[in-house]
């Protein structure tokens, strides 16, 4: 056990709380991993802090633009898709989305098991043509890539459908998405209504997300995770070490 004197609240500037309160645990947590005396750090503190502490102590995988963070989304089909970004990158151009699927295809394959994962781009059609400049040229990037199975563009009426295992968006988007998804849920739960499907909706069981993208395995949880989602999130952390998500991540962009 490692005391630490300072404390980076909620409402901090994450770069700045980070470079001034060295003592705090976050500051900590992420040395100890720096110096590789932790296999993954995890935390449900300042969310922004631990992006800085991510980018700037472990840093990103060389060639990676932009490390990102997804969310798992249950299938109607009882398995799992996931969204990236959900709030990372609030404005992405057409190589960082593709990126991001790359990143994700292989978080899907090696964490959650999910074979030759289909990936698809969140837009609002179909069709290649649809969406804005940034959408349109991320479709023509992806549309004959071997990096990963795309499979075209998702609208947001199938998120939750098998007709993809990844979808690919901003994080400006994937967050409104993610939220939205979290208050559909809360609405179940204030009129008592229970139902096998919408309860995997509940954030405790998942916990924490991985940023993806970095040099190392960071774990980012729920500001309000009670001690179930903490005990899921270190869960997950397990899983992503054990599958050696970071140097899978590390040999596709050597």
């Amino acid at each position: 056990m490692l005391h630490a004197s300072e404390v980076i609240a909620m409402g901090e500037h994450p770069t700045k709380a980070f470079s001034q309160k060295p003592n705090s645990s976050l500051a900590l947590g992420f040395f100890m991993l720096k110096e590789g005396k932790l296999n993954a750090f995890a935390s449900n503190g300042n969310t922004g802090a631990m992006l800085v502490g991510s980018m700037f102590t472990v840093k990103s995988v060389s060639g990676v633009i932009r490390p990102c963070i997804t969310s798992v989304l249950p299938k109607e089909n009882g398995g799992v898709g996931l969204v990236l970004d959900v709030g990372t990158n609030a404005d992405c151009k057409p190589d960082v989305l593709y990126q991001f699927a790359v990143l994700g295809s292989l978080y899907a394959e090696h964490v959650h098991n999910i074979k030759n994962p289909k990936v698809a781009l969140l837009n609002i059609g179909e069709e290649p043509e649809k969406g804005n400049l940034v959408a349109q040229a991320a479709h023509q990037l992806m549309k004959d890539t071997k990096d990963f199975n795309f499979v075209g563009n998702i609208e947001g009426r199938d998120i939750f459908s098998d007709h993809c295992d990844v979808i690919v968006c901003d994080g400006f988007t994937g967050n409104v998405l993610l939220k939205e998804a979290e208050a559909f849920y809360t609405l179940i739960k204030k009129r008592g209504l229970s139902d096998a499907y919408f309860d995997r909706f509940n954030y405790e069981n998942y916990g924490g997300t991985p940023v993806l993208g970095i040099n190392s395995t960071v774990m980012i949880g729920h500001g309000i995770s009670n001690n179930i989602a903490v005990k899921n999130m270190l869960l997950l952390a397990k899983d992503v070490v054990e599958a050696n998500l970071t140097d899978k991540i590390k040999q596709v962009f050597s």
